[in-house]
């Protein structure tokens, strides 16, 4: 023992100087903790981590042993647990736990659009008829289906329509995205549709004041810039894509170039770097230029509009992401630090996970910080090491654009196959062909053209950065259109993505030999990845669909209806294929093992089932089912356990897991709360 002690003492002192980018990384494992477990732990609980976070903690700061990074590392995980349990209670609201149909009245405070290129409208202040306070949802999000024209919902309208309303729905199938555990901490409480055009129930008032301002100046841009070119322009001041067509972002989603939209670590860092370097400039040439820290004063001009910036855009969580990275390194300028190191890295991500600790579940978190981390660690590797980048001006920007986006692709790589089920073959191209311009054109005309709006000049640059979409939009539609564009991925098991992150972060952060270890992580996962083994039966929560893994890939039951669902579950399998091609292999050789009873009259006509096989039923049929000789998963079991995965064993038994056997009794998906009790 005291062997083992001295080697893990020596290596540690080996680590002097290098162990604060660790502080993050076990501060995200204490969350992780916390949404893996299958039960909701208690305030007790919650307070004892906290307090022994605490306690080691103070330990650490108190202790001189070589140890006592040990004692941080502790307190990280246990801090990082209570902050995950103290957070979801405070998002905590009532929840839908039934099918509501009738009145809806709400203030509008969000808007965008669905997967079926719908309009969207998110509700604050809701009333909904025959239901108490207590029950009704703190926000609901409608899509607006109306095949007639109706009042253009505006921010801060309080607008009143009829629909269909019911509980956010859990994952698709066993071990998915939840999007109940997602829609809990967006205080999503409902989510449904209405067919009925929207009516003015009262004016905006004096409330949702940046709300207003981003929708107008979404108007104006599109004014000036007509068609996608104005709706990819709006999504990169404003965060506003409801004016982008839906081919256009699946163009840009298959040749990676999507995250040219999101108001994130790119858009907040060319928007920084073009003002810090346009006002260092303008003060080195003034009278003031040998008088004042004109470098700290342009860092601050710059926050300033990084936060404007922030504002505009509608702070959602990856603009929130990306100010809190950017502040740090304009905050290390103004006190003489370096701005771009690992620590500063780390220091964004602590912030991060301390705001909204439930971002480490979510591709946006995973694929910024792997992108810069690996970004600064290649970088400070080229800048300390022996290599370095080409001496010539030229070569040296050709090399480092080549570089920083061979590098931010293969970082990001693993999470964007693993979340979107695709490989953009193309986005190294795409990529080296825009991302550029974006630097050079696009971004400094945005920051132009909304400096001079008050005095009408908005024009010239909105005219010049749509000469650089157009060219970008360009690229991603040829691209698009080539073969192969787009490589599906089958899903990967769940302890893929933890190796790979823990693996890659071992060899960055640690020093020494030793950090080439990590490579053996991420062999693992790939290994795992390889081996993926995917259900043979796929069962949609309610019953509405139902899927089979066939020779020829999986068969649904279902050409139409559940369009979502079966997007999914064709992604996940990696087959790159339509629901009217799956459903289509169970017309052409219905599986034997499986019968599917979907709807009413289906219901009324089902004329019994075999002992070898699973029934599915969407309705309530017409006898007991206790009799019948086949396994049943009737209305009400469904309801209780979500969606299905059955794997079908050489001997023709079933091994049946559910989705609530994946999710636990958690906050989100307890029926208690989720009625506001």
């Amino acid at each position: 023992m005291a062997r083992v002690w001295s080697l893990l003492t020596d290596a540690l002192l080996a680590q002097r100087g290098a162990l604060f980018p660790w502080v993050p990384v076990f501060l995200g494992i204490g969350i992780c903790l916390y949404f893996s477990l299958l039960f909701e732990p208690s305030w007790q609980l919650l307070g004892a981590s906290g307090a022994a976070g605490l306690i080691a903690l103070v330990l650490y700061w108190r202790s001189a042993s070589v140890g006592a990074p040990l004692l941080c590392a502790v307190a990280m995980v246990a801090l990082g647990f209570s902050l995950a349990g103290v957070r979801a209670h405070l998002v905590a609201g009532p929840v839908l736990d039934w099918r509501y149909y009738g009145p809806i009245t709400g203030r509008v405070v969000a808007l965008d659009r669905s997967a079926s290129d719908a309009l969207r409208v998110t509700l604050d202040q809701v009333w909904l008829t025959d239901v108490n306070a207590a029950q009704t949802p703190t926000r609901v999000r409608l899509s607006l289906h109306s095949k007639t024209p109706g009042m253009a919902p505006e921010p801060g309208m309080i607008v009143m329509t009829t629909g269909h309303l019911g509980p956010p729905g859990g994952a698709v199938e066993p071990g998915g995205f939840d999007f109940r555990r997602h829609a809990w901490f967006l205080r999503l409480g409902a989510v449904g549709y209405t067919r009925v055009p929207l009516v003015l129930w009262e004016e905006a008032g004096h409330g949702q004041t940046l709300f207003r301002t981003r929708m107008a100046l979404s108007q104006r841009i599109q004014t000036a810039l007509p068609g996608e070119t104005g709706g990819v322009a709006t999504a990169i001041i404003t965060g506003d894509r409801s004016a982008i067509p839906k081919d256009i972002l699946q163009a840009l989603r298959d040749t990676n170039l999507a995250h040219l939209l999101a108001i994130s670590g790119l858009h907040m860092g060319l928007v920084s770097a073009f003002v810090f370097a346009t006002l260092r400039l303008a003060l080195l040439i003034s009278p003031v230029g040998l008088r004042w820290p004109i470098k700290k004063i342009a860092a601050a001009g710059a926050l300033c509009v990084a936060a404007i910036y922030l504002a505009l855009s509608g702070g959602n969580v990856a603009t929130e992401r990306a100010f809190v990275m950017v502040s740090v390194m304009l905050l290390a300028v103004m006190c003489d630090r370096r701005a771009i190191s690992l620590r500063a890295v780390a220091l964004a991500a602590l912030v991060v996970l301390v705001l909204r600790p439930e971002a480490v579940l979510g591709p946006g978190f995973q694929m910024s910080f792997a992108a810069t981390t690996a970004l600064v660690a290649v970088f400070g590797a080229l800048r300390d090491g022996p290599a370095e980048l080409p001496r010539h001006k030229l070569a040296r920007n050709v090399a480092s654009v080549i570089l920083s986006s061979a590098v931010a692709g293969a970082a990001t790589a693993p999470f964007a196959m693993a979340h979107f089920n695709q490989i953009a073959q193309y986005g190294l191209i795409a990529n080296l062909a825009t991302v550029p311009l974006m630097g050079v054109l696009v971004i400094p005309s945005a920051v132009f053209a909304v400096a001079a709006i008050p005095v009408g000049l908005e024009q010239i640059g909105l005219t010049l950065m749509g000469l650089g979409l157009e060219w970008i939009l360009a690229v991603a539609q040829t691209l698009d259109d080539w073969t192969y564009a787009v490589r599906p991925v089958v899903t990967p098991d769940p302890a893929v993505l933890p190796l790979i992150a823990l693996g890659a972060l071992w060899v960055i952060l640690w020093k020494g030999r030793a950090r080439w270890g990590g490579l053996v992580a991420c062999g693992v996962a790939v290994a795992l990845w390889g081996a993926s083994d995917r259900p043979d039966i796929l069962v949609a929560e309610g019953g509405t669909l139902v899927g089979v893994m066939t020779p020829d890939g999986r068969a649904v039951s279902r050409a139409k209806g559940s369009g979502f669902i079966a997007g999914v579950w064709l992604e996940n399998d990696g087959q790159g294929r339509d629901q009217a091609f799956a459903a289509s292999l169970w017309d052409r050789a219905p599986p034997e093992s499986i019968r599917h009873v979907h709807g009413k009259k289906a219901a009324a006509q089902f004329d019994g089932c075999t002992t070898r096989q699973v029934l599915i039923a969407s309705s309530d049929l017409p006898m007991d089912t206790n009799t019948l000789p086949c396994l049943v998963f009737a209305p009400d079991d469904l309801k209780q356990t979500g969606s299905l995965a059955i794997r079908v064993d050489a001997d023709g038994g079933y091994h049946i897991e559910t989705a609530r056997d994946r999710s636990g009794a958690r906050l989100w998906n307890d029926a208690t709360v989720r009625r506001g009790q």
